[in-house]
């Protein structure tokens, strides 16, 4: 068998969060001082640089733009440690300004459709690279409606860079961080619990929740080689299962059912204590010994804030395993649902919208994307509307889902999610069925499709509804009609 062509290779890295074990009262004293120093440093920052005079800004320049109005004297702090901080800030401020870019773009392709607005498209995307935005009435309206001025409450945190700190090993799983401080000269010192050595840009936080301090830092695990051609596949994100692939795998097992657990768990315990709620209030002017008794020993949210950090955590060990298990690193050209717009007119009960809340499909797509990054695989976005109502034999809207299972018109049934991957994975090679698409407009395209495919059958769409091939839902949208008046379809 011929050898497999390499095109390149890609770093496998994560982020590691370790302990600060020791340190002195006098350290911590001087930490938290200098997080409060550099919160205001970030707060300036934020609102300086986040207008929309410095969109397109360079991070590495950011630095000279603050000094314009904030000195690191006037604060009692390093000049290396306030640059540190305002080029994180600028970082932030980029990526919000990327994810902006991202929402217009897809205001750019609803707006313009078809291959005829191709040139169009183009130059107003070139356009929103600087501010050359600002000439056009239209983009400088959509960027205002998306770009929402942010601002920084952060006061807990310092980024250090390489110069700003050095790194001892005490013994094999402990290590002496040196960290830069207020004065000249001389350096912080304290003992971290970690497994590898502590390397590159490190940030030092103070987890409120933990009452503790922390370092995050990027881990480098190696590189793995990218292949000339990757093998495709679709993807279906669920609720019973994290993911369902095209050749038929599930991957997340029960992840629904700890979703759903975690949900009614939480539900019913805030039901009992708005009783006690209640209760307490009722006997604060008859009872106030039990009332107290009441809110301090039945009212408190210590236990509860604990599971609540536990819940994610566990649902995240799921996502996490279902990722690793989909790629099973092998590269591959992934397809999966853009799910990043919420469901509008869809009413649901509150139990659901509880339930569906925990779905987590942020967490889903970057777990996604980071086993992606870690096997040299590609994940490509596609127009979710209708992937579930789709037959994915014959391309149509023939056929009806219920629970777990997909009725086709001459009675043969799919898995509903298998088969839901399958057009996924034809999506993301579907040539009118663009990502940016609205969903009436795939309804449209689909809808024309299921025409062609009933005429050489000799029937009509009517005839599939009326056959229950089809949902009646169809018959209000203006396609129908118009499909139906071209086609000349009638009653059986």
């Amino acid at each position: 068998m011929p050898k497999q062509k390499k095109t390149g290779a890609a770093k496998k890295l994560s982020t590691q969060v370790v302990p600060v074990i020791g340190m002195t009262e006098s350290v911590k004293t001087e930490l938290l001082s200098t997080m409060k120093k550099l919160g205001v440093v970030r707060s300036e920052s934020y609102n300086k640089l986040g207008s929309i005079n410095y969109w397109g800004i360079d991070w590495k320049k950011s630095f000279r733009e603050v000094r314009t109005f904030r000195n690191p004297e006037s604060l009692g702090l390093p000049s290396k440690l306030m640059d540190w901080a305002v080029c994180d800030v600028a970082k932030a401020i980029s990526a919000q300004q990327a994810a902006c870019i991202e929402e217009v773009v897809k205001k750019i392709y609803r707006r313009f459709p078809g291959t005829e607005n191709k040139s169009k498209r183009k130059e107003l995307c070139k356009q929103l690279k600087t501010l050359a935005f600002l000439d056009s009435s239209l983009l400088h309206r959509w960027v205002r409606k998306e770009y929402q001025r942010g601002h920084s409450w952060v006061r807990n945190q310092i980024v250090y860079q390489s110069p700003g700190y050095k790194c001892k090993r005490l013994s094999r799983n402990t290590y002496q961080l040196e960290l830069a401080g207020l004065n000249r000269g001389k350096r912080n010192k304290i003992v971290v619990k970690s497994n590898r050595k502590i390397k590159g840009q490190i940030r030092l936080i103070y987890n409120q929740l933990l009452q503790r301090f922390e370092v995050h830092f990027l881990v480098d695990h190696g590189t793995i080689e990218i292949p000339a051609e990757r093998r495709s596949i679709g993807v279906d994100k669920g609720y019973t299962e994290a993911f369902y692939d095209s050749d038929g795998q599930a991957h997340g097992k029960g992840l629904g059912k700890v979703t759903t657990k975690k949900s009614d768990r939480i539900c019913a315990k805030n039901r009992n204590r708005g009783k006690l709620w209640a209760l307490h209030r009722k006997l604060e002017k008859i009872d106030p010994a039990k009332s107290a008794r009441i809110l301090k020993n039945n009212l408190t949210r210590k236990t509860e804030n604990r599971r609540y950090r536990q819940n994610p955590t566990e649902l995240a060990a799921i996502i996490g395993a279902a990722s690793k298990s989909l790629f099973d690193g092998e590269s591959l050209k992934v397809f999966a649902e853009d799910l990043t717009q919420p469901i509008k007119n869809k009413r649901q009960s509150k139990a659901m919208s509880r339930k569906l809340n925990s779905w987590m499909k942020g967490k889903m797509r970057d777990s996604l994307q980071k086993w992606a990054n870690w096997t040299g695989s590609v994940v490509t976005e596609v127009q979710p509307s209708y992937t579930s109502q789709v037959d994915s034999v014959t391309g149509t809207l023939l056929g009806k889902r219920s629970g777990d299972n997909f009725t086709r018109f001459n009675g043969v049934v799919l898995q509903a999610d298998h088969n839901a991957a399958l057009n996924i994975l034809a999506r993301g090679t579907d040539k009118e069925i663009t990502r940016h698409m609205t969903r009436g407009e795939v309804q449209a395209v689909l809808l024309r499709r299921t025409a062609r495919y009933l005429e050489g059958m000799g029937l009509s769409l009517l005839d599939a509804v009326e056959l229950d091939w089809l949902d009646p839902k169809h018959r209000k949208t203006q396609a129908f009609k118009q499909l139906l008046h071209v086609t000349g379809g009638t009653s059986r």
